[in-house]
This record gives C-alpha cells, structure tokens and sequence, in this order.
C-alpha cells in the first residue's frame, strides 16, 4: 500500500451508446463497486468476464493499492457492462498517472 499522504482521486467515465458510467479511483484496499454492489454481482452474469477483463490484464496487484467505485445508468445491460469495463480501466490509467510516486502510466505496461 502507497505511503499515507493526501487523499489522492480520481474522476473518469466510459460511454457505449447511451450508458455512461463514471468511476472515482482512490487509494485503498482492492475494492470494486458498481452502483454499490460488488463487482461479481453485477447482472447478466452471462457478461460478469468482461468486466473482470482489466483486472485480469493487468494483474490483480495493480488494483490491491485502490478502490474504484463505478456508478452507471442509461442505455441497456450489455451497453452498461462495457462502459463499466471502459471507466475501470480509464481509472487505473489515469490514478497510476496522476497519483503513483515516480511510476507514472508507464508502470502499468511493464512488467
């Protein structure tokens, strides 16, 4: 876990058709939440792995250092899915960028 300091966040959003889904990316514990409810409870569930793809890509140690928490509405379910998976991943990116002591977006990439 980074050093305590300042609270450090950031604000992003995913769009697909008519969803949106914003997500706020702040140091934490690992969590993941949508609309308050935790990331495997997200319906249809048929479509649960697409929004573990960034987790799974990039590594479950890229997300134990933060808290993302996603809140989406319009469009349908399947539009919604993806503009979770997108604001998740924007999050990461742009928290590792804006807010990582001396790694920056590069970090993320290597390996």
């Amino acid at each position: 876990m980074p050093a305590k300091g300042p609270l450090q966040s950031v604000q992003v959003f995913g769009r697909k058709k008519t969803a949106t889904a914003v997500a706020h990316c702040k140091r934490g514990n690992g969590l993941i939440k949508v609309n308050g409810r935790p990331l495997e409870m997200v319906e249809p569930a048929t479509l649960q792995y697409k929004l573990l793809e960034p987790v799974l890509l990039l590594g479950k140690e890229r997300f134990a250092g933060v808290d993302i928490r996603v809140r989406v509405k319009g469009g349908g379910h399947v539009a919604q899915i993806y503009a979770i998976r997108q604001s998740i991943s924007k999050a990461l990116v742009a928290y590792y960028q804006k807010c990582a002591v001396g790694s920056g977006a590069v970090a993320l990439w290597t390996r």
